[in-house]
């Protein structure tokens, strides 16, 4: 499709939303962890009170809901009522279990949760692009494919059908997108690029620089695609990417070049040409102040 820059990113930065764990219990509970990276906590069922470093209070969890948790280092979930002290529960490992199958559905509190991977550009871009907890609410219509993205993991979990594996990395996959979308649809994320994929008058020219990232694109033709003055689409380019428009352009070539080193063959130079660069010597500056190494280091490192 056209202008689907989100899908873009995804290829670009190899997201991949991985189901880790999972409970299912009734009467008082209470689960704790170690996490690092980026984990989400899906309510499939019941409701929860989940912790972690950087709330000011608990976060109340509704059936439909998720948690993405941005780099934190702990987290305790709370839930279930009755007499009591409450019951610890760990996520299971293999949770496509008698345990889960008979008691979801049945008045138990049911989470599902995971993680998400990705490749070492991938990890700082999204990171950025969101807050410390991001709470997808699964209520309401505009976060309909994401409750059903959510019960038909649950499915693929429970009903021990044929290829239930694969189907279960494709709708944590799935599942994922539907929660980047809710959230998008439901609040204001941080400055960033995710921000920006959702700002619609920003979108034509982003979509310029995307389908042509090696042009050399001045602003005043961004900001035309835009229907926007030169100043007012600089203005806003800034403040919903947080980097000026040429910026985010130049971070963008770069992305497609570690793509480009990482899985192809092409040479330094004809890569430096078809991303804009006057030259290799310039491209493998540009490279090195943004990644970190030169790119036949890069190259050599991740093939090696």
């Amino acid at each position: 499709m056209a202008d689907d820059q989100l899908s873009e990113v995804f290829d670009l930065v190899e997201v991949r939303g991985v189901v880790s764990g999972g409970f299912a219990v009734q009467g008082p509970w209470a689960s704790r962890a170690a996490i690092e990276g980026l984990k989400f906590f899906a309510m499939v069922s019941g409701r929860a009170r989940l912790s972690t470093d950087g709330l000011d209070e608990p976060l109340q969890l509704e059936a439909g809901d998720v948690a993405v948790l941005n780099d934190r280092t702990w987290l305790t979930a709370e839930g279930g009522s009755g007499d009591g002290p409450p019951r610890e529960v760990t996520p299971e490992a293999d949770f496509t279990s008698i345990h889960l199958l008979g008691a979801h559905g049945a008045g138990a509190d049911v989470v599902v949760g995971g993680h998400v991977d990705l490749n070492p550009a991938g990890r700082a871009l999204l990171l950025q692009a969101l807050p410390p907890v991001a709470h997808v609410r699964g209520s309401g219509t505009a976060a309909a494919n994401l409750r059903g993205s959510l019960y038909r993991l649950v499915g693929e979990l429970t009903e021990y059908r044929i290829g239930s594996a694969f189907a279960v990395r494709q709708h944590g996959q799935l599942l994922l997108l539907e929660v980047l979308r809710a959230y998008v649809g439901q609040a204001e994320p941080p400055p960033g690029w995710l921000r920006l994929l959702a700002d619609e008058r920003l979108r034509p020219a982003l979509g310029l620089m995307h389908a042509e990232p090696g042009r050399r694109w001045g602003l005043q033709e961004l900001a035309r695609a835009a229907a926007m003055s030169r100043t007012t689409f600089a203005e806003r380019f800034r403040s919903v990417s947080g980097v000026p428009p040429l910026t985010y352009l130049n971070r963008w070539r770069m992305l497609l070049a570690q793509r480009a080193l990482r899985d192809d063959d092409v040479r330094v130079g004809s890569l430096a040409f078809d991303l804009g660069y006057a030259s290799e010597s310039a491209f493998s500056t540009a490279f090195k102040r943004e990644v970190g190494e030169s790119p036949l280091r890069y190259r050599h490192r991740l093939r090696d």
